[in-house]
């Protein structure tokens, strides 16, 4: 019989054999085939390296001995649903977590595939198993490393050369608002950067060009309100140094930057309150003979016509006044006289005002408690502040609107006083005007209370409304908040501290009568020369006697002469030669008992007046009118 062709297909069998058994030897997975009793009977190469086994002392065992004993019953279980399921395998990863054991005990991740199949009327199942263990620890470090990103106080991505978020710490959620399986894979761009792109990517030209980059953004969070974020970005890159993603840490600094703002706004104030100080002092004294002069002008029986010219006087007189007052009050927190008031008094008369004065488009709302607490406060100069505001609250809406008025007591507690440079803990009276006009842009808000600085046109503002609101507000102890968006009106929020619980209202009763003098001999010291004769005129024409004296020097040779005499000192407290403090010590040296008034145009000299001694009985601010040195002169004299 011929078998040559037999023996050909036996040969190509032996090395299809051969060839099949060279590939699974070689395969760099384990390999492992069991029969329907669980019988190895293939185990690879790859088997016995994995599991620390020869081949013939695996074949024929059960594959149970390479499955740690907690999951031998599951197996068998899992194997036997297996061998009756319409599907004949399952892909590499689909078993889920699968360990093996070694040789000696040490378990191991493994990650397997399985199949079976019919062979000659037997059942095989063959497994590929792939040993993950390094994976499984870099996993795990992997996981660790992203808890503590996810533990930092600052926001941490990572994104692609395109710009696509690969990494988003709970930070950054925290931050902006997005969970991070919201915004993996988009554009960090239409995210945070979606009104103005131009500064990011100039920032990424830098970054491209140095490898990192640090610097300050504007972004948006998903709510739509705008941070500011210190930004610092790491270009990171393979192993072939081309550029792969950029590491990118944000720290939120809206808070830091609002605080630094207040912080240059109060130094600015400040330096600008000294100059404007020594200015007012000389303009006060310019001013303060005249008010005196038209009372005593008025006194001298002048005709109608005279009496209107004299009153216009006065009003333009005290217009300056006032407008230097303005000056320091932004400037210093000028103090005027205390009163406890009920703010619903005072805000009523406004609500009054305005609704006589405001065009009918401008619809004026009162609301809040009814019984706000009492405040400690100049009632005029509160009255300027919440004028003020309205004032501007009407200018901003041209075409009309709503202007609301809402008094309320609040409790600031010490979180809120951190956050807010000028603010501190305690009971306060929150007065809020808010409007509905055309709002602050963000780039100005900062500007806003600055000395001189308007958005009006020219002649229509002097830019000193708002300075001079927050001067006032700062001499009451108390601090202003604004809240903007453009299109959708301002709201600013006056607080003022609360008076003590137990404090009543003083019920004052004004006097309607200059008081007279009846010949008491009263010392004027003053280097303005105008001052001293309108003072010496005005003291006169009520029934004193006066000397004068041009400086200090003077002035203690005169008291030295007439100390006898002399009833009450009124000294200037910014004099040549020998100015206000050195004089009074050198007059409680010849008199300690001598009554002092001191005046200055300087408001903070009235701390340096009543530290100069006990003798200081009053101070009075230039300029002062015939009516308040009259009071004070009677005052005094009445007490000793």
């Amino acid at each position: 019989i011929d078998i040559t062709e037999r023996k050909r297909m036996e040969e190509q069998l032996r090395e299809g054999q051969a060839q099949f058994a060279s590939v699974i030897s070689s395969a760099m997975d384990a390999i492992i085939t069991v029969d329907e009793n669980q019988r190895v009977v293939l185990f690879n190469t790859a088997a016995e390296k994995m599991f620390r086994c020869a081949a013939e002392d695996a074949m024929g065992q059960e594959v149970v001995r390479f499955i740690p004993a907690r999951y031998r019953d599951s197996h068998h279980e899992h194997i036997d649903r297996f061998g009756k399921a319409n599907a004949t395998k399952r892909a590499m990863g689909a078993l889920g977590s699968v360990f093996g054991v070694r040789t000696g005990g040490e378990e191991f991740p493994i990650e397997a595939s399985i199949s079976h199949a019919d062979v000659a009327g037997r059942k095989l199942y063959t497994v590929i198993l792939r040993d993950i263990t390094e994976r499984k620890a870099a996993e795990d470090l992997l996981r660790e490393q992203a808890a503590l990103l996810d533990h930092a106080q600052d926001a941490i991505l990572v994104r692609d050369l395109e710009d696509r978020l690969l990494f988003w710490n709970r930070r950054a959620e925290r931050i902006y608002g997005w969970k991070s399986e919201e915004v993996l894979g988009k554009n960090v761009c239409e995210l945070l950067y979606r009104e103005n792109r131009a500064p990011y990517d100039a920032a990424k030209k830098a970054l491209v060009a140095k490898g990192e980059w640090e610097g300050e953004l504007r972004q948006l969070t998903r709510a739509g309100k705008e941070i500011i974020a210190e930004c610092r970005w790491t270009l990171l890159r393979d192993s072939n140094e081309n550029p792969r993603s950029v590491l990118v840490i944000n720290t939120d600094i809206t808070d830091k930057k609002k605080i630094e703002a207040q912080l240059l706004r109060a130094q600015r104030m400040e330096s600008i309150g000294t100059l404007a100080g020594g200015i007012a002092h000389d303009i006060n004294n310019l001013l303060s003979p005249i008010l005196m002069s038209i009372r005593l002008l008025q006194m001298r029986g002048v005709d109608d016509d005279s009496q209107r010219i004299l009153a216009t006087l006065q009003s333009s007189a005290e217009r300056g006044a006032g407008l230097v007052n303005q000056v320091l009050s932004f400037a210093r927190g000028v103090q005027g006289d205390r009163i406890l008031l009920q703010p619903r008094h005072l805000i009523r008369e406004i609500v009054k005002i305005l609704k006589d004065t405001l065009p009918k488009s401008i619809e004026v709302c009162l609301a809040g408690t009814e019984d706000p607490w009492l405040v400690s406060g100049d009632p005029t100069q509160l009255h300027q502040v919440m004028m003020n505001l309205c004032v501007n609250a009407r200018d901003a809406m041209p075409n009309g609107g709503k202007l609301s008025i809402l008094a309320e007591n609040v409790v600031i507690d010490e979180n809120y006083a951190r956050m807010n440079l000028e603010a501190r803990a305690g009971r306060f009276v929150l007065m809020t005007i808010a409007d509905t006009g055309a709002g602050i842009p963000p780039h100005i808000v900062d500007k806003i209370f600055e000395p001189f600085f308007t958005t009006k046109e020219l002649g229509k503002g002097t830019g000193l409304g708002l300075s001079t609101a927050l001067g006032i507000v700062k001499g009451h102890r108390g601090f202003i908040n604004v809240y903007s968006e453009v299109g959708r009106g301002a709201h600013f929020r006056i607080y003022l501290p609360a008076a003590a619980v137990g404090q009543k209202r003083d019920e004052e009763g004004e006097e309607t009568k200059l008081p007279a003098g009846h010949g008491e001999l009263i010392l004027v010291v003053d280097d303005e020369e105008a001052i001293l004769e309108i003072t010496r005129a005005t003291l006169e024409a009520y029934g004193y006697r006066v000397l004068t004296a041009p400086d200090g020097t003077a002035a203690v040779a005169l008291f030295a002469q007439n100390n006898h005499e002399v009833r009450v000192v009124v000294t200037d407290m910014m004099m040549p030669f020998m100015d206000g403090p050195a004089t009074i010590r050198a007059l409680q040296k010849l008199d300690p008992r001598i009554p002092i008034i001191a005046s200055s145009g300087f408001a903070d000299n009235g701390k340096t007046a009543g530290a100069a001694g006990v003798s200081v009985r009053m101070f009075l601010s230039k300029p002062y009118t015939a009516d308040k040195l009259l009071r004070a002169l009677a005052d005094i004299i009445q007490a000793n």
